[in-house]
Order: C-alpha cells, then structure tokens, then sequence
C-alpha cells in the first residue's frame, strides 16, 4: 500500500470515532433538522465540514502547536466557544412555542410553522459550533504528529483535511435526512417547543463542560 493511502487509512479510522461521537455538532444538526428543516440541516452540515478545515489548515502551518502551548490564545478561543455554546443555548430556552401544525406540516421535510432560516444563518451556526471548540485543536495536533509524517508533502496533508471534512460533511448530511423522514418530523413536530428547551439545555451543559476545559 502506498505511505500517503496508509497514513489516510490510519487518519480515518481515528476520526470515524470522532465524527459519530456525541457532541456541540450532532447537537446543532439535529436541532436545526428538527425546528428548521432539511435544507438548513444540510446547509449547518456543510458549515461544520468548512470549520473543520480551519482547524486542519492551522494545524498543518503550525498555528495550532502555539494555539496548544499559549494559555492565552487557547483562552480566547476557549472562552469564545464557551459564550457561543451559552448563547443560543439561553436563545433556545426562551424560543416561544410555534403554532400547533397540522397533519400535512408534520409530515412534511420542512417546517411551516416558523420562518425561514436564511442560508447565511443555517451555514454560520454549523461553522461557528465547530470553529469556537478548541478541543480540535489537540485532537488534529496528535493524530497528525502521531499518523502522518513530517515528509508528507503540504498538499497531500490538505487533501487528508478535505477527506475528512468530506466525510463529515457527509455523515451529518445523512443525519439530517434522516431526521427529516416524514415518520421522523411527524414524531418530534408536536414536542418542537420542549426540544428547544431540551436541546438549549444541552448547549449549555457542553458551554459549562467546555469552561472546565484545561490547556494540556
């Protein structure tokens, strides 16, 4: 087997636990899928696929190595991951019930009781969940110091970066058609007010659990 498919072998194997693992993503996908629809889920998807380019673009440049060693840049970023996560997290606990929908909204793969989430938004929230976790920074930092060698051209590193985001983008992409099957909106659009409040409670926690968070 050709150095560059096995190390992209070995990256890949590491970080298809990472991307089924619960956390601030699959969160944000699954909310958007249930409150706003298909196509904002999917547009949230591609914006965490995008975001985790930036964390693999200054992990290849070194950036994150001084990220991970500077207790006050690692702040900065954390801090900012921290009020992201309590922001709409306190936003979705105050979310105001919608109206009751009918029959045919329920089963429909978008929702028509609330309006529409414009294509900037659903991207943005997605590229935001991702971009202000500082935990990728030691994660990109040790899987690729650990699997991918330092004679691994720059160019082939980037294109180990755009295979993962591919893949992430595609698995949250399948989250969110999954979660916008007609059996599956019909299930949640009746309790769409108690899953705002379900899932801003599970915002804040990880903005809580990630204010705990040390630089390693």
């Amino acid at each position: 087997m050709h150095p560059y498919l096995f190390e992209l072998a070995s990256l890949m194997a590491i970080f298809a636990f990472a991307i089924v693992s619960p956390g601030a993503d699959l969160a944000m996908v699954m909310r958007q899928s249930i409150l706003h629809g298909r196509r904002s889920a999917i547009l949230t998807s591609f914006g965490v696929g995008t975001s985790l380019m930036v964390h693999v673009t200054y992990t290849i440049l070194g950036l994150g190595l001084v990220i991970s060693q500077s207790i006050t840049l690692f702040n900065i970023v954390k801090w900012c991951g921290v009020a992201y996560l309590l922001y709409i997290g306190i936003k979705a606990l105050k979310a105001k019930p919608a109206d009751t929908p009918d029959a045919a909204a329920m089963a429909a793969p978008e929702p028509a009781a609330r309006g529409p989430q414009s294509a900037f938004k659903a991207f943005g929230l997605g590229f935001a969940a991702n971009a202000l976790n500082p935990k990728p920074v030691f994660f990109f930092l040790s899987i690729f110091s650990t699997v991918v060698s330092t004679q691994t051209p720059v160019a082939v590193k980037f294109g180990y970066g755009l295979v993962m985001a591919s893949c992430l983008i595609l698995w949250f992409v399948a989250v969110s058609l999954f979660m916008t099957t007609p059996a599956m909106r019909a299930r949640f659009a009746r309790i769409s007010h108690w899953i705002d409040r379900a899932s801003g409670m599970v915002f804040i926690a990880l903005g809580l659990k990630l204010a705990t968070e040390k630089a390693a």
